[in-house]
C-alpha cells in the first residue's frame, strides 16, 4: 500500500497528465500510518500493561530522522549553491520548521498571504505531512496511555475517543475547506481524522479477522478501486480535503479491513508481489527526496522542467532512496549501540536535529550572494529633476534593456524585494482573502487635508499607493485607502484560486467600501485592478465561468461601469489607473539565476499587458462614464521592452507587483495625470 500512496504522489508531482489527484497518496499515508502506530501500541498494552513512551519515541527518531536529516541538510546546500539567491532565506526558514515538525502550519499560514499565492514551492514543501504525522504521534501514545491508566484494557473507550477525535476533526475539515482551503489542507486538525481512521481499524482488526472472505476480498479491490479513481478524477481545483478525502480515506481503510483476515483472492495478490514490496520498503526515502530532486534539479541545469525530465528524475531520486534506505536508515536504526538504551536513540535524534537546524541558520547567517556590475544612474533623482520626466525615463528604459551585469546599487535588493510591500500593510490596511474590515480608519497623505481622496482595488492598486500618499502630502490630501488582496474594483462576483471557492468576502468588502464613498462623497476616487483571469467569474449558479472571450469580457466591463455609477457624483472626480505590465515571470528570482545576464529577464512589451481586449471594453466604459484613463505602460515599457531593472531601481518585487522605490520614483508622472 505504501507503493501504491508514494508512486502516486511521485507521479502527481512529475505533472504525469490523468494523475493530478496523486496528492490523495499522503492521505493513504495517513491511515497507514494511523494503523501501523496504534497496533504497535496495542500490542505492547496487551503484553506489558503498560506503554513506554520513552522507547517509542526513541524509536519513531532512529526511524524517521537518520533519513530526514540527510535529504534536509543536502537540500538546503544545494539551494545555497544552485537556487535563486532570492528564495533561500524562506527555504532556511522551512528548513528549521520540517527539522522540529511544524512546517504545516508555517505552509497554511504561507498559503493564506496574497502576495505569496504565486510564489514557487520550496523543496521542502512536502516535509508538511511528515508534520502533521509527528504530532499525532506526539499526542496519540500519551492520550491513549490515560486511556489505559484509567479504564484499563478495555477497547470500547479508545472506540469512543476515536470515533469523538474522527467526527470532529472531519467536521472541521469540512468546514474549514469551504472557508480557508490553505489551513484545511495543511492542518493537523483537519486531517487528524485520517490518521484516526487507521486506528479505529486497528483497534478493531480482531472482529475483522473473522470477516468471510468473499467479503473481505470484495473490500480490499473496492478500496483500491476508490484510491485510484480519486487519484484519476481529482485535480488541483478540487476542494480538498473536506468531504472529497472521504473517498481516498474510507477507500484506504476498506482495502486494511479487508487485508486483515488475509483473504486468496483480495488485492494483497497485486500488493504482494515484488515490486511493490521492493518500492513500499523505500517508500520513506523515496518520498523525502523525490521533491527535493524535481524542485532542484532543473536550477542546477537551467532548463526548464518537462515531464519526460521530470520522470527521470523520480527514478534517479528512487536509487536515492535505495542507496539511503541501505547506507543510513537500516544500519543507524539497527546499530547496536542505538538499539540498546531509548535514550541513546532520544540524544541521536536531537543530535540529528540539531545539525538540520546548524546547517540551515549558518546557510542564513552567510546567504549566497549575486554577481553585480557597475553602480547605474538614480533614476528617482533623474526623473525628478527632469524638465520632461517621462521623456528622461523612457531614455533611461531604453539603456536598461541592454544592462548585462546587474547593478551594484539596485534598490530594493533583489534578495528581499518579495518582503518590499508598502507602509499601509504594516499597517493593517491592506485587507487579506479572509479580512472585511480594515482595523482602523486607515487615513494616510495629509489626515487633516480639506479634501478626501480614495485609493480602491485590489493589491494592483495597493502597489500605487506609494506614490498616492507622496501626492496627497503634496497636496493636502487626506487619502483614504481601501484595497483587499484579489478584490477588483469592479462589480463583479469571483472564483478564488487560492480559497477554492467563491471569494465572498470580496463583494461583502467591495459593497461596504462603495456606501462609505457615497456618504463621503470625496474630491477624487483613483481605482486599480489587475487585469488578469487568474480568479474567473462565477456564473449564475455561483461556479467557475467558463466561456470565450467575447462573452467573458463585457461582463467584466459591465461589473466596472456598474463601480463607476456607485462612486459617481457632481462632487466627486474619478481617475482609473488601468493595470501595469506583467514581466511573465518572478523578476527577483530571473535576476538572481541571471544577474550576471539581466537582459534576459527583460519582457516583450506586445506580451506584458493582460487581456487587452477586456481593458479596451473597460476603456470605452470608463471613457462613457466620464473616467479619466492613465495608461502606466510608457512609465515601464520603451522600444518594445520592459527591463526588470530601470537604471538603479527594481521594478516588480515578484511576477506582477512593482516595488515600493519605482512606485515612488513615479510621481512626478502619476501627479501630472490625476485631477489638481
Amino acid at each position: 500500500m505504501r507503493a501504491i500512496a508514494v508512486t502516486l504522489v511521485v507521479l502527481s508531482h512529475a505533472g504525469l497528465t490523468g494523475i493530478a489527484g496523486g496528492y490523495i497518496g499522503v492521505d493513504v499515508f495517513f491511515v497507514i500510518s494511523g494503523f501501523l502506530i496504534t497496533t504497535l501500541l496495542l500490542k505492547e498494552l496487551d503484553t506489558t500493561g503498560r506503554i513506554h513512551l520513552t522507547t517509542f519515541y526513541a524509536r519513531r527518531a532512529t526511524r524517521l530522522l537518520p533519513a530526514s536529516t540527510l535529504v534536509l541538510v543536502t537540500t538546503i546546500t544545494a539551494a545555497w549553491l544552485w537556487m535563486p539567491a532570492t528564495r533561500f532565506t524562506t527555504i532556511s526558514l522551512d528548513a528549521i520548521h520540517a527539522t522540529f515538525y511544524g512546517i504545516n502550519w508555517r505552509l497554511a499560514n504561507e498559503g493564506v498571504q496574497y502576495l505569496n499565492a504565486d510564489t514557487p514551492p520550496s523543496p521542502l514543501q512536502h516535509f508538511w505531512s511528515l508534520a502533521v504525522e509527528e504530532q499525532f504521534y506526539l499526542a496519540w501514545p500519551l492520550l491513549l496511555l490515560t486511556l489505559a491508566l484509567t479504564t484499563g484494557k478495555r477497547r470500547t473507550p479508545i472506540i469512543i475517543t476515536l470515533t469523538t477525535i474522527t467526527t470532529a476533526s472531519l467536521t472541521i475539515s469540512i468546514l474549514q475547506t469551504a472557508t480557508s482551503a490553505p489551513w484545511a489542507y495543511f492542518g493537523t486538525h483537519t486531517r487528524t481524522w485520517e490518521l484516526a481512521t487507521g486506528a479505529l481499524i486497528a483497534v478493531a482488526a480482531t472482529p475483522l479477522t473473522k470477516l468471510p472472505h468473499p467479503l473481505a476480498a470484495t473490500l480490499t479491490w473496492t478500496g483500491l478501486a476508490a484510491i485510484l479513481t480519486a487519484a484519476l478524477l481529482y485535480t488541483e481545483h478540487t476542494p480538498f480535503p473536506g468531504t472529497a478525502a472521504l473517498l481516498p480515506v474510507l477507500g484506504t481503510a476498506a482495502l486494511i479491513a479487508g487485508g486483515t483476515p488475509k483473504p486468496r483472492h483480495g488485492a494483497t495478490i497485486l500488493l504482494k508481489t515484488l515490486p511493490f514490496q521492493q518500492i513500499g520498503r523505500y517508500s520513506y526515502s523515496w518520498y523525502l527526496w523525490h521533491w527535493p530532486v524535481l524542485t532542484i534539479t532543473p536550477h542546477i541545469l537551467d532548463i526548464e522542467p518537462t515531464i519526460p525530465l521530470n520522470l527521470g528524475l523520480a527514478t534517479g531520486s528512487l536509487l536515492l532512496a535505495i542507496a539511503t534506505y541501505h547506507l543510513i536508515e537500516n544500519p543507524t536504526r539497527n546499530h547496536q549501540w542505538v538499539k540498546t538504551k531509548a535514550r541513546r536513540g532520544l540524544a541521536t535524534g536531537l543530535a540529528l536535529s540539531c545539525l538540520a537546524a546548524l546547517t540551515a541558520q549558518t546557510g542564513a547567517i552567510k546567504p549566497p550572494q549575486l554577481a553585480k556590475g557597475h553602480p547605474a544612474i538614480d533614476t528617482a533623482t533623474a526623473v525628478a529633476t527632469a524638465n520632461n520626466p517621462e521623456t528622461e525615463l523612457q531614455r533611461i528604459i531604453n539603456t536598461s534593456t541592454n544592462t548585462a551585469k546587474l547593478p551594484a546599487n539596485v534598490t530594493p535588493k533583489v534578495q528581499t524585494a518579495r518582503t518590499d510591500k508598502p507602509d499601509h500593510y504594516t499597517a493593517g490596511c491592506h485587507l487579506e482573502y479572509l479580512a472585511t474590515a480594515a482595523p482602523g480608519p486607515c487615513v494616510f497623505g495629509d489626515p487633516n487635508g480639506e479634501r478626501t481622496v480614495y485609493l480602491l482595488g485590489d493589491s494592483h492598486a495597493a502597489h500605487w499607493y506609494p506614490a498616492m500618499d507622496a501626492i496627497a502630502k503634496a497636496r493636502g490630501w487626506r487619502l483614504m485607502v481601501r484595497t483587499k488582496s484579489a478584490c477588483h474594483a469592479a462589480s463583479v462576483r469571483t472564483f478564488s484560486a487560492a480559497l477554492k471557492r467563491g471569494y465572498t468576502e470580496c463583494p461583502l468588502w467591495r459593497g461596504q467600501v462603495l456606501a462609505e464613498i457615497g456618504q463621503a462623497r470625496p474630491y477624487l476616487v483613483v481605482v486599480s485592478s489587475s487585469g488578469s483571469d487568474g480568479n474567473p467569474l462565477l456564473n449564475d449558479d455561483g461556479d467557475r465561468l467558463t466561456a470565450p472571450a467575447e462573452l467573458v469580457d463585457p461582463r467584466w466591463a459591465d461589473g466596472w461601469a456598474a463601480t463607476f455609477r456607485e462612486i459617481r457624483s457632481p462632487r466627486t472626480k474619478l481617475a482609473m489607473i488601468r493595470d501595469t505590465p506583467w514581466p511573465g515571470h518572478d523578476v527577483p528570482e530571473c535576476l538572481a539565476e541571471h544577474s550576471h545576464e539581466i537582459s534576459r529577464c527583460v519582457a516583450p512589451a506586445a506580451r506584458s499587458i493582460a487581456l487587452p481586449g477586456r481593458q479596451a471594453l473597460v476603456d470605452r466604459a470608463a471613457k462613457a462614464a466620464g473616467v479619466q484613463v492613465i495608461d502606466p505602460v510608457p512609465w515601464f515599457c520603451a522600444g518594445g521592452s520592459c527591463p526588470s531593472v530601470v537604471g538603479n531601481l527594481l521594478v516588480w518585487r515578484d511576477d506582477d507587483h512593482i516595488t515600493t522605490a519605482y512606485a515612488s520614483m513615479l510621481v512626478p508622472l502619476l501627479s501630472a495625470k490625476l485631477p489638481k
